[in-house]
């Protein structure tokens, strides 16, 4: 089982190498943006995104016209967490607070934050449950924990069997922890944390390749009934009704 000093050491060479300022949305953060409420969930509000890489999210809130009164962004790695101070913010936007925390024991007091965000980061922790309720914790009652993981209830959750089958290490790009991760899983995961599901969904169809970069089936995501379960890019919104 991987420690996490060992999970530490991985993740500061991984963004080591990773420290483009390049503030493209990924597919997870496009599927959030489509579902804030801007005046409820970010004007000055206080935000937090934890598990922030290098901050291209939290770039992302810092410029927007609905701005939270204060941006939390913090990462596992200080390699990330240095990057991101380092990404070019533009003129006009305040500030971020950056700083270096564990999503499974994070340094702040219960009911802190107003939004929460976490995006691709709890399968690669040891407990993703526990990561979950600490979100939880730190939100305040009526405001709203936007969470992302993959969905491997789909088509490269098959291949990951097979590649157990072959004696391959699905690793997701290089990643010490990489748990399976589904969209009634993450779900349930939510509800045990005593936050009221609001929604959730998943996009992203694609064919694996072995050695090459994943095929996207576009086709099969416009039959929504049906894919929205099946999507590699999952997304659980959750509301907290009580401190």
């Amino acid at each position: 089982m991987t420690t996490q000093q060992e999970a530490l050491e991985v993740y500061n060479q991984w963004h080591a190498t990773h420290s483009e300022t390049n503030a493209s949305i990924a597919p997870w953060h496009a599927m959030v943006q489509r579902e804030l409420r801007p005046d409820i969930d970010l004007q000055g509000k206080r935000v937090l995104e934890i598990g922030c890489g290098l901050g291209r999210f939290a770039v992302w809130l810092a410029t927007q016209s609905a701005r939270p009164s204060e941006i939390w962004a913090g990462d596992f790695s200080p390699v990330a967490v240095d990057n991101g101070r380092k990404l070019l913010i533009p003129e006009g936007s305040q500030s971020i607070n950056w700083f270096v925390g564990d999503i499974e024991n994070i340094d702040q007091p219960d009911n802190s934050f107003d939004t929460v965000f976490s995006f691709e980061t709890i399968e690669h922790v040891p407990t993703p449950a526990k990561a979950v309720t600490e979100l939880a914790r730190v939100l305040k009652p009526g405001g709203r924990l936007y969470l992302t993981t993959p969905n491997y209830l789909g088509i490269f959750g098959l291949y990951r069997v097979y590649c157990y089958l072959r004696g391959k290490t699905f690793d997701e790009g290089g990643q010490p922890i990489c748990h399976v991760t589904m969209l009634p899983k993450t779900t349930r995961w939510v509800r045990d944390a005593r936050l009221r599901v609001i929604q959730s969904d998943s996009t992203g169809q694609y064919l694996p390749i072995p050695g090459r970069f994943p095929l996207k089936l576009n086709w099969l995501d416009r039959v929504r009934p049906i894919a929205r379960h099946f999507g590699l890019h999952s997304m659980v919104i959750g509301e907290k009704t009580s401190s």
